[in-house]
């Protein structure tokens, strides 16, 4: 098991009503994710230029570049971060639309905040290419609702930025991540001044989870990154 701490998946939040706005930021942070804010679509825009995110959670009602218009460029910019539209409008024709334009889901206000909660998970999953909450590599598990962690059935106690960095590398099982990518997604790490956290944490996991058993799961590409897969080819 893991405690309370962060996940690996970073949140645009765009809203431009402050208390919506501090409710979803607090909300969310506290349900373990990093969170940026934007209070209209240039902003939106802006940040998720510089940043690099897994879920956006998108007001169509904002100033300046409405949200269906934030939506198209995002995914005419190539963005491949999970969009859940959160609005008043309850027209079918605008839940439509902003599907056709590249929604993974669509929220209506008034809404309740666990289900909020779920359907961002759900478009994260799917980001990933997930359907389930659990990821398995051999007889690793990651419940990426629970933040639990098994291995042959016996459960792992990690860290939180353990738990984090192995949740990233499991959603991305069998592709090579690179150190810059960790730290870009793995937000907690990214205040950490030394040069080798990656690294460290690398190891940190591999004794947790490879030490005394077998396949080992956690690879190193030299000169490349790191790779979570049952097979060392």
């Amino acid at each position: 098991m893991v405690g309370a701490g962060p996940t690996p998946m970073r949140v645009l939040v765009v809203e431009d009503y402050p208390p919506l706005a501090r409710s979803l930021q607090q909300g969310i942070e506290e349900a373990g994710y990093a969170v940026d804010l934007a209070r209209d679509g240039e902003e939106a825009l802006l940040l998720a230029e510089q940043g690099s995110h897994d879920a956006v959670v998108l007001d169509l009602m904002i100033p300046k570049i409405d949200g269906l218009a934030v939506l198209e460029r995002l995914r005419l910019r190539g963005s491949t971060a999970g969009v859940l539209v959160l609005t008043a409008r309850d027209a079918v024709e605008d839940r439509v639309q902003g599907l056709d334009l590249g929604a993974d889901d669509y929220l209506v206000k008034p809404f309740a905040f666990p289900e909020l909660l779920a359907r961002l998970r759900s478009v994260i999953r799917r980001r990933y290419g997930e359907t389930t909450k659990i990821l398995r590599v051999a007889d690793l598990e990651v419940d990426t609702v629970a933040r639990a962690v098994t291995r042959g059935g016996a459960p792992i106690t990690l860290s939180a930025r353990e738990y984090a960095l192995l949740e990233y590398l499991a959603a991305r099982r069998g592709q090579v991540v690179s150190r810059s990518e960790i730290l870009e997604h793995v937000y907690d790490f990214q205040s950490e001044p030394a040069s080798n956290v990656v690294d460290v944490y690398i190891g940190f996991l591999r004794r947790k989870i490879d030490d005394g058993r077998d396949p080992k799961l956690i690879h190193t590409r030299r000169g490349i990154g790191y790779i979570l897969e049952e097979a060392d080819t």
